[in-house]
């Protein structure tokens, strides 16, 4: 029966990276994954081009319910540790957008990056290859079923992902596993996801599908309210855009209201109210120098305000409540587009069951969970793959190198 220090299962960012280093470190490594392509997250990923990373990574840009758990990972593992990686396989990059770091070609060259760094620890893959069954073994290890028989492990890495994009093979194995083991499980749900409404009560919107516009996007109350800067777009069954995106990760599914300001850099009401004296346009036209045209006749036409009208002869009140309809547009979606479109899941294995310095399980010594399928959750922007290369870092140099099975 074949033999391995550690057998990782899910040949995504996380475990092959994880993969990688472990046998680069002289780990004997088998990696299986149930596609015939490694990566296909990453090859997707930024359009093509794979947001690998952020510049600027904490634990303030990651969702747990255990917020502190990524900081030890996050920490120990840089975004300038993989930007150095990166560096030194010739990898040219950009920054697009608040710190959010691009290949310059395409993602196909992180995933090249891995296989070689995988290649150089003598790391073995079986693709495709299913796992049917992870026993723990009464004087430690553990048995495998595999596609392609049974096989021994000291260790065993769990990074099979998330539930999101199922076409391009999405899995809830790795979060059966752990629940067959005892683990608990948060509830996953859709994160960074298009939010959906009411198609009738949404229809007067839907002749703004394409439309996109930077805003304020905000929820919750106190200490626990949230917000982003981003970019909405509008959809025909709802909203999208990083601003969306972003918002979506943090609504409460039970009472999912947020706010957005569709015009941030401007005190509308005012700056109509102070045009006033001067302007001889009407308030369709002058509300269109702040907001996009289509937009400006849409929100006009909620709060019932003829867009013929010159602005010199609008009531002052009027001005201050399309200010308010503006800036205070508060909406409660009624889904999202699912795991189809969603790019992470939020929810996991829970963190109280792993150690935080190693992702070691608490219940089953031995074994290991890193990346998306452990409740933490980051980001748009590089930083759920930052997390996959910290967890695999913080996996990889924990495991122990020895072929002594029971």
């Amino acid at each position: 029966m074949p033999q391995f220090d550690v057998v990782i299962v899910g040949a995504g960012a996380a475990g092959l990276f994880c993969a990688g280093r472990a046998g680069q470190r002289g780990l004997r490594v088998l990696l299986i994954d149930h596609a015939p392509k490694v990566a296909e997250k990453i090859r997707i990923s930024g359009g093509g081009r794979c947001n690998f990373t952020n510049r600027e990574v904490g634990p303030g840009n990651f969702l747990s319910e255990n917020p502190a758990f990524c900081r030890s990972a996050l920490a120990r593992f840089t975004p300038q540790d993989f930007i150095k990686l990166v560096q030194r396989y010739g990898i040219a990059f950009h920054e697009k957008h608040k710190g959010q770091l691009f290949c310059d070609d395409s993602a196909e060259q992180i995933i090249d990056l891995l296989l070689k760094e995988c290649a150089a620890g003598g790391v073995e893959r079986w693709q495709p290859c299913t796992v049917a069954a992870v026993r723990p073994q009464a004087g430690g290890g553990f048995e495998l079923d595999t596609g392609r028989g049974t096989v021994q492990a000291a260790q065993v890495v769990v990074a099979t992902g998330g539930l999101p994009v199922p076409k391009i093979g999405a899995s809830d194995w790795g979060l059966r596993l752990a629940q067959q083991l005892g683990h608990a499980i948060v509830t996953p749900r859709p994160a960074l996801v298009p939010l959906t409404f009411d198609a009738e009560a949404w229809a007067p919107l839907t002749a703004l599908a394409g439309l996109a516009l930077p805003v304020e996007v905000s929820c919750g109350t106190g200490k626990r309210r949230t917000r982003f800067l981003e970019d909405l777009l509008f959809t025909h069954r709802g909203l999208s855009g990083p601003a969306i995106l972003q918002i979506s990760s943090y609504l409460d599914p039970a009472a999912p209201e947020f706010q957005i300001n569709l015009a941030p850099d401007t005190d509308l009401a005012r700056t109509l109210i102070d045009a006033k004296s001067a302007s001889r346009k009407q308030l369709g036209t002058e509300l269109a120098q702040h907001l996009p045209q289509r937009l400006a006749a849409a929100w006009l036409e909620r709060t019932h305000l003829p867009p013929t009208k010159p602005l010199a002869e609008c009531r002052d009140a009027d001005l201050q409540r399309l200010g308010q309809a503006v800036h205070g547009w508060t909406e409660r979606p009624t889904g999202d587009e699912g795991w189809r479109k969603a790019e992470v899941m939020r929810g996991g294995v829970s963190t109280q069951d792993l150690s935080s310095q190693t992702l070691e399980s608490r219940r089953v010594p031995g074994l290991h969970f890193i990346g998306e399928v452990v409740d933490v959750t980051g980001w748009l922007g590089g930083y759920n793959f930052q997390w996959a290369w910290a967890s695999g870092a913080a996996c990889a140099d924990a495991l122990k190198p020895t072929t002594a099975l029971a």
